[in-house]
């Protein structure tokens, strides 16, 4: 029986216009009214991912979040339950590496404020600053508080140029953070400690919810450690490859209601 289904946002709840579909709506809500926890699984901030809460109809201190890729879990009326935060010391360190390899980036702290020193902000930045319902911050670390930290930083680009940076950038990094490809325009860097799969693992702990009790869908790199964690777990058909190899079951696209034609199957 399933009594959590983990959701990764975009690509996979919203259309490649940015929306829910109205199939896919009617079966989540179909799931809320079983009992069903739908926990909204995304690299976003919370403003990023509540237009989306309150869309479905989830709300209050009984239901659950998971933002900046499991940097924090979290009721979705904004009690925090686990964070996982980079210190000071290594928005430093990465800051120096970005702005000495001329790289484009952002970084976020845990009030969904976005951040670069980048004065030519790249498109990235600020479709995403706009998605989190943010402005950009331009800042460099020493105009911050000494104790300023962060959730994840972001290099971003047009994927041809994050394609010759992820591997370096994962030769620098990884021994230290954890270092994901999150989308082809996005590769992120967070605390060594944050994942979806372990943030998705901490909330179960909490809630008393077995692994095999979990669904979790997704379409991306960052979603596989929530497939490694689920009993169930489902890629969407416009998914990249590498998440494809990962799951039990491959879906719709998002564009053709891919989340409610697997609850049909599996849930319903």
């Amino acid at each position: 029986m399933i009594k959590l289904i983990a959701i990764d946002i975009d690509d996979t709840l919203l259309n490649s216009h940015g929306k829910i579909t109205a199939a896919t709506k009617k079966a989540l809500q179909k799931a809320l009214q079983q009992g069903i926890k739908i926990v909204l699984c995304s690299g976003r901030p919370l403003a990023g991912v509540s237009p989306y809460l309150k869309e479905l109809g989830i709300e209050g201190d009984e239901q659950y979040v998971i933002t900046y890729n499991g940097g924090l879990v979290e009721t979705v009326s904004g009690q925090v339950l686990s964070r996982q935060t980079l210190n000071n010391a290594a928005y430093r360190q990465i800051v120096k590496y970005v702005t000495d390899h001329q790289m484009q980036y952002y970084v976020l702290d845990d009030q969904s404020n976005v951040y670069t020193s980048n004065h030519d902000i790249n498109r990235i930045a600020v479709v995403q600053a706009w998605e989190n319902s943010a402005g950009i911050l331009v800042r460099n670390p020493d105009e911050l508080a000494t104790d300023f930290e962060i959730t994840k930083a972001a290099i971003v680009g047009e994927k041809a140029d994050l394609d010759q940076y992820e591997q370096p950038v994962k030769n620098e990094f990884s021994d230290k953070f954890y270092v994901v490809r999150a989308a082809d325009n996005f590769l992120e860097i967070m605390h060594q400690g944050v994942n979806k799969g372990i943030g998705l693992e901490k909330l179960t702990e909490i809630l008393s919810i077995n692994s095999d009790e979990v669904m979790a869908i997704g379409d991306e790199q960052n979603d596989i450690p929530m497939f490694k964690f689920a009993g169930t777990a489902v890629a969407m058909g416009n998914g990249s490859k590498l998440a494809k190899e990962h799951v039990d079951h491959i879906t719709d696209t998002n564009d053709n209601d891919g989340i409610a034609k697997i609850l049909d199957k599996l849930v319903f």
